[in-house]
């Protein structure tokens, strides 16, 4: 059990946070007379910003997943989570539920050839093909024969199966990179999730994966841009027995176009057909290749212990108590990376060391008031986030509480906080009874609940709300929306601040409108968390039907 005492330097940091939120050196007179003095900020909004100074600061050096600075990010959550007035709700009385990491990296460049009618097509790496690592095993040396199965989908809830008719049993199954065109983007992305694909083509007999290039991948993430991270650790969580979780088949490599047309060199299936029906949202061709695709590949294996960190507000009703709502954030980031404009420290300060604020200070706030919600609320942040939801995902799967007893998930996750917002956008509220709650609380603070303006990016399945999702669980993520400067707010950090150094303390963050968004959550949970009813999906909703959630009547 990691003991909750920090060393005295760290602690100082803690203890100096709400003195660093509100003061700065004093402005020599030419400099006050130039700038009017900022606004002096309220005591909500000096703690929000004292938490992000502290989780932002180059001291925790971008809180990666595995790291000791993730572990001191994690501590200090424990900590503040105890002055909120919770309890500890990890493993074994611990604010710590330890989460089993594997983590693979190459050892060396991997190979891979084909052979067309004992003819050899050599496969360059880099410009043929590269690799996006998910952790298997040391080495993968294995020769098979090829069988394109379309977008690998099997949809039991309409009944698509793009393996119907073919026999995979042995061979490497090549599928297109992205999902579906034509469906409800939420529900595409989900289906296309390369995961779940590689674990269904395990499930039929193959082999081995690899995954094409098409051209609406290539228009957000092109194959350069892929294969300049071939070399980066894939991580996953490991089962009772330290065995990566189910990887399914192992991805054996992603084929840019130019590999895509020598996989399919003389089959009966021509690659510029299929790349025409997916630009057209037409039926696949699917079938047997005339390759015989070889690879060896190495990998290093290491096993990383990150902790998810925990705290519990008990209910209030007798009958309700042992039913819990969810409130979770993640706490890592990406790390030290490559430097840019000399930084190499991602700071992680809306991604999200801002949504962990969130959460602590709705804790606080609920902590405080005499009137407790009747239901549990359960308070998680979660590790590994940017490595594929997989802390969030471990927390669903095996919850530190009955896992019947999680009624609804309200997640917070990157909420850009660079302007006064005027409207919020709430992921995946339209599909569950959580939907007039998220409503209820918005409006009565004046803020209108408007529609995803980026359906396409299908941020529903993008973050850790969707771990709930898949555990049956109704769930929702709230971000400040696209009205007045929203739309242009957001599109700059996107563009010049995601995933980089800059995303830090030097950002324009609004500390009021951070508030804002701590109210709208912490309504939103207290009207969950008294409801008579637990929250339900809709009446047919996919997911819901999808994972055998509680159904509206």
């Amino acid at each position: 059990m990691r003991s909750l005492l920090l060393s005295l330097p760290l602690l100082s940091l803690i203890v100096a946070q709400p003195a660093l939120a509100q003061t700065a050196p004093a402005p020599t007179a030419p400099a006050a007379a130039a700038a009017a003095a900022p606004a002096p900020l309220t005591p909500e909004q000096a703690a929000i910003k004292a938490h992000v100074a502290f989780l932002a600061s180059d001291a925790l050096r971008g809180r990666e997943a595995g790291t000791p600075d993730y572990d001191v990010a994690a501590e200090y959550v424990a900590s503040q989570m105890l002055a909120a007035g919770l309890s500890p709700a990890g493993k074994d009385g611990s604010w710590f539920q330890p989460v089993p990491l594997v983590a693979a990296k190459p050892a060396g460049e991997p190979v891979m050839a084909l052979n067309i009618a004992g003819r050899q097509v050599p496969m360059v790496f880099g410009q043929d093909w590269t690799i996006r690592v998910t952790p298997v095993a040391e080495r993968i040396d294995l020769s098979a024969p090829v069988v394109f199965a379309g977008y690998g989908v099997v949809d039991p809830k309409t009944g698509r199966d793009d393996y119907r008719g073919l026999d995979v049993r042995g061979k490497i199954v090549a599928i297109l990179y992205n999902g579906i065109k034509g469906l409800n983007s939420e529900i595409a992305a989900h289906l296309g999730n390369r995961v779940d694909r590689a674990r269904l083509a395990k499930a039929r007999g193959a082999v081995g994966v690899v995954v094409l290039e098409s051209s609406q991948i290539h228009a957000v993430f092109p194959f350069e841009a892929m294969a300049k991270g071939w070399d980066s650790r894939g991580v996953t969580w490991a089962d009772a027995a330290g065995k990566p979780r189910d990887p399914g088949a192992p991805v054996l490599g992603m084929l840019s176009f130019a590999g895509a047309e020598k996989l399919f060199e003389g089959s009966k299936i021509r690659w510029s057909d299929v790349r025409a029906a997916d630009d057209a949202g037409k039926k696949l061709p699917t079938g047997p290749l005339a390759a015989t695709l070889s690879t060896d590949q190495r990998y290093t294996i290491e096993h990383i212990e990150s902790d998810n960190v925990v705290g519990m507000l008990r209910g209030s009703d007798p009958q309700l108590a042992n039913e819990v709502v969810v409130l979770s954030a993640h706490l890592d980031h990406v790390g030290v990376t490559e430097p840019v404009n000399g930084d190499a420290i991602n700071n992680g300060a809306l991604d999200n060391a801002i949504g962990i604020a969130s959460m602590l200070e709705v804790a606080r706030a609920f902590g405080a008031e005499a009137n407790r919600p009747k239901r549990s609320l359960l308070f998680v942040a979660v590790t590994a986030e940017e490595k594929g939801l997989i802390g969030s995902d471990y927390f669903a799967t095996n919850p530190t509480v009955a896992k019947e007893d999680i009624v609804a998930n309200v997640n917070l996750d990157m909420p850009i906080l660079t302007y006064r917002f005027v409207d919020l956008v709430a992921f995946g509220a339209d599909r569950s009874s959580i939907g007039p709650a998220v409503a209820a609380a918005a409006k009565a603070r004046g803020f209108a609940l408007v529609p995803d303006p980026e359906p396409e990016e299908a941020s529903f399945v993008r973050t850790d709300h969707y771990s709930f999702v898949r555990q049956g669980v109704p769930s929702v993520s709230l971000s400040p929306g696209p009205g007045g400067p929203g739309a242009a707010a957001t599109k700059a950090f996107l563009d010049n601040n995601y995933h980089q150094p800059s995303d830090d303390m030097r950002l324009p963050i609004d500390w009021k409108a951070a508030e804002d968004f701590v109210e709208v959550n912490e309504a939103i949970v207290r009207t969950l968390a008294d409801a008579p009813d637990r929250p339900r999906w809709n009446k047919g909703d996919y997911f819901g039907t999808l994972y055998k959630g509680p159904m509206a009547k």
